[in-house]
């Protein structure tokens, strides 16, 4: 038995003290949002609970599909690598980045020097996308979707490089017997999020799992608990969304959620149960406890 704790969107908080000059660009939007919003919803209050929570599960490895930080200042991509490393050592926790960490030129550049013991492939010395890390019979592939937008937008892109290097990754860990799961913030599915959301070249992700298949696909970036199906070469393949993990109850989103895979058997007769752990969403103060809150059989193709 694998496993394998997902948790996304920490938004780490709160945002350090900014200069004008910091804030001359996109910023300005997202420190405006901050300070109006994710302030009150977004606290260490309740993403303390759920690293707990992970840590008294302990999983076998830890997925994190990015979005740890805001506006990608300097103090914040530093913040987030000392979180990461109480979090889990690299080697028991793998990353992608999401929109908010390349949330202007030059940002994303720095954040994949910070954390790049999290997001380098077992055969590399550098982060490169799409990585590959073997534990157990799981082969972890992160797919990088983040990329600097424009004002008002948080599209992702994975670029046909990326996509056909993550095609023939698949194939390759097809044929080894591993089971496949993909990291990647940006959900792949049609509809998932508004046209300004969007992953851009969704359906390069598609069509590679279409052709060379995987057996599970894990994002965030909408802040939602979601089950959906995308098709895979030898049948469906289960796409898992999970709210953010800093979340305040009772605000629009669900509450801080994560979600725990049990992964077991073979190629072509594999297992998964995923358990839903996090706050219900009347929890308030410092009664609130992370709680089991579902469990769910994984139809995985095989």
């Amino acid at each position: 038995m694998f496993r394998l704790a997902h948790l996304s969107d920490p938004h780490l908080g709160p945002l350090p003290d900014t200069r004008i000059r910091e804030l001359l660009s996109k910023r300005v939007i997202g420190y405006v949002n901050w300070h109006r919003s994710r302030a009150r919803s977004m606290t260490a209050t309740w993403l303390d609970g759920i690293v707990e929570d992970i840590h008294e599960s302990a999983p076998d490895h830890i997925a994190v599909t990015g979005d740890l930080v805001n506006i990608a200042l300097d103090l914040e991509i530093s913040a987030a690598r000392h979180w990461l490393d109480a979090l889990a050592p690299p080697d028991l926790a793998s990353l992608v980045p999401g929109n908010h960490d390349a949330y202007v030129p030059g940002a994303l550049r720095r954040a994949l020097h910070a954390w790049s013991p999290y997001m380098t492939g077992d055969d590399c010395h550098e982060p490169a996308f799409p990585f590959v890390r073997r534990r157990g019979p799981v082969a972890i592939v992160g797919v990088s979707s983040a990329r600097a937008s424009g004002p008002w937008f948080a599209t992702g892109r994975v670029g046909s490089r990326q996509a056909r290097a993550f095609r023939e990754t698949l194939v390759k860990l097809g044929d080894e017997g591993a089971f496949r799961v993909v990291m990647i913030h940006h959900p792949p599915q049609r509809g998932a999020t508004g046209w300004h959301k969007r992953l851009t070249d969704a359906s390069r992700v598609r069509a590679a799992i279409k052709r060379s298949g995987c057996e599970l696909v894990l994002h965030g970036h909408t802040h939602l608990a979601t089950r959906v199906e995308i098709d895979g070469p030898r049948g469906p393949v289960p796409v898992i969304g999970v709210p953010s993990a800093s979340n305040a109850p009772g605000h629009k989103r669900p509450a801080a959620r994560y979600n725990l895979f049990s992964i077991s058997g073979s190629p072509g007769n594999w297992n998964c149960e995923m358990e839903e752990r996090g706050y219900r969403a009347s929890a308030s103060g410092d009664k609130a406890t992370v709680e089991h809150l579902a469990s769910r059989h994984l139809v995985i193709p095989g």
